[in-house]
């Protein structure tokens, strides 16, 4: 998709501006709908999520993205701001509300290629609390913790067409966008070049 959108770039400009913003729209009323569907409905956002995760281990092409979100997480909220700022408007997930299953969860790490221990958000106080920093306990003990815990799972987890991750620090997330924004100016007044993200 993005080699062919470069070359009508090339030779004919007004014709993939048009082209953007026709799939964008039907993108975007996709993603309304979607929305609307999953709204009071938790089990839902999960079914849409599984869809997009298993379009993208087929290659297939896919009409959304997902981030499991915390809307009281700095790095969560630039990253979504990243993406909507990228024209991407994601399925947000508030993984706290709704936490995924252990499938689900399970699904994430392997598609991140992370262990529990490296998703455990071991600086939250609850970690030490539980006795979590216990480098004995196994994944399972790990898993069990953060379902009964979502707070402890670390965030924001982005699914893309490009891929899934852990997008901590936020500008991890760029490398998911089929058109990552040149600059992004985060929350806290420190303008982010693309250039410049190693």
């Amino acid at each position: 998709m993005v080699v062919i959108y470069g070359l009508v770039d090339a030779l004919l400009p007004g014709i993939a501006i048009q082209a953007r913003f026709r799939l964008r729209h039907f993108r975007r009323d996709a993603r309304h709908t979607w929305h609307k569907g999953c709204h009071g409905h938790p089990e839902l956002c999960e079914s849409l999520e599984w869809l997009l995760s298993t379009a993208i281990s087929r290659g297939e092409p896919t009409l959304t993205s997902v981030i499991y979100h915390n809307p009281d997480c700095g790095t969560s909220r630039n990253t979504l701001a990243m993406m909507r700022h990228s024209g991407d408007e994601p399925h947000v997930i508030e993984y706290l509300k709704t936490p995924p299953s252990r499938v689900k969860l399970i699904d994430l790490l392997a598609a991140m290629r992370l262990t529990p221990r490296e998703l455990l958000r071991e600086q939250d106080p609850l970690c030490s609390e539980l006795g979590l920093d216990d480098p004995s306990l196994d994944s399972e003990q790990l898993i069990d913790a953060m379902l009964a815990h979502p707070a402890l799972i670390d965030r924001p987890i982005v699914v893309t067409e490009l891929g899934v991750r852990l997008c901590r620090p936020s500008e991890k997330v760029l490398d998911l966008l089929a058109y990552p924004p040149s600059e992004f100016t985060r929350e806290d007044g420190e303008v982010v070049r693309l250039g410049e993200v190693s």
